[in-house]
């Protein structure tokens, strides 16, 4: 049994090669520093352990500082306030963080694998199904991915979030309750999920494949994608080329993750081998994308979630053709 001190300190502490055509737009004088925040997964973690964005920039004289964030939400509202450039999320971070009027746009799009997803309930819990989930306890954190994946989780049962008691807690909030035992179920993502269906208490109820589609975003201060449009191009191209060389060398990338995360390498290789895990689906915003992100901003919109109309393109940042 995991204690919350052991259970934070372990998930939640601080601490075929041809190039996308992103081009530099938007140039002005270099900034001193590129800051970056990061989760604990994907293609930015990996290219935070090997030094790949350093790099890059070490001609440029740019420096790169990085801050650790446990979820999309607490890192948007920094990201739109000024205090990092660039960051991760999943789809539902966005829509709150523009709704809120956040300073932000979005920069770029990976894809993950939906059975990164899922959602938990204790390995001798009477819940066997989603519609059993009625009345229960669900944890995840509000406006976050986890959010969208309970809500259609929910729907396929012809449930709705008012037909649950919906806990808003981060990440590692959220494990220490579930194995306290104050809550029934959890939506966790990875790494969180691969790490807690490992414990022999947990039970995985369902995972999204089927449920949700598995959108994310690379993100930029608006400011800053404004003013350094050839940096913020630089960095999606060198992610791009980092999430390839990674998925070509799946050893090699187990063991940096492992190292840079803190995450053990059974776990990352569990994350990284799901059907679907490609960490070289690096793109631009799509059409596609902002279409699957504007169905989603409604949909939230009609269940009185978000609390206003939002049009997705206003903050599309499009890289232009130099």
């Amino acid at each position: 049994m995991i204690n919350r001190r052991q259970t934070l300190a372990f998930l939640g502490a601080a601490a075929a090669a041809t190039t996308l055509p992103f081009a530099a737009h938007g140039a002005s004088e270099s900034p001193k520093t590129l800051r970056i925040g990061w989760q604990k997964n994907g293609v930015l973690a990996l290219a935070k352990g090997n030094g790949a964005l350093e790099k890059r920039f070490e001609q440029r004289g740019i420096d790169v500082s990085w801050s650790e964030f446990s979820s999309g939400p607490p890192l948007l509202e920094a990201l739109g306030a000024g205090a990092i450039d660039f960051g991760p999320t999943g789809d539902v971070p966005p829509l709150f963080a523009q709704a809120a009027g956040g300073n932000l746009v979005y920069a770029g799009t990976y894809r993950g694998p939906p059975a990164g997803s899922a959602i938990l309930v204790h390995k001798d819990s009477p819940l066997q199904s989603i519609a059993d989930l009625k009345g229960k306890r669900v944890a995840f954190k509000r406006g976050s991915s986890a959010h969208n994946f309970t809500v259609k989780a929910l729907r396929t049962a012809g449930l709705s979030v008012t037909d649950i008691v919906a806990s808003d807690l981060s990440p590692p909030d959220a494990a220490a309750a579930f194995t306290a035992g104050q809550i029934d179920a959890w939506t966790i993502w990875d790494p969180y999920f691969a790490v807690a269906e490992k414990r022999p208490e947990a039970r995985v109820l369902a995972t999204g494949k089927g449920i949700v589609e598995s959108w994310s975003f690379f993100l930029s201060n608006g400011e800053f994608a404004a003013s350094h449009g050839d940096v913020l191009a630089d960095v999606l191209d060198e992610l791009t080329l980092v999430g390839r060389s990674a998925q070509d060398n799946l050893d090699e990338t187990v063991r940096i993750l492992a190292k840079i995360t803190g995450v053990p390498e059974d776990i990352q290789k569990v994350v990284l081998t799901r059907e679907g895990a490609d960490l070289g689906r690096v793109a631009g915003v799509t059409p596609e994308a902002i279409a699957y992100q504007q169905a989603l901003a409604d949909e939230f919109f009609d269940l009185k979630i978000v609390p206003k109309k939002l049009n997705v393109s206003d903050i599309v940042w499009r890289a232009k053709q130099a």
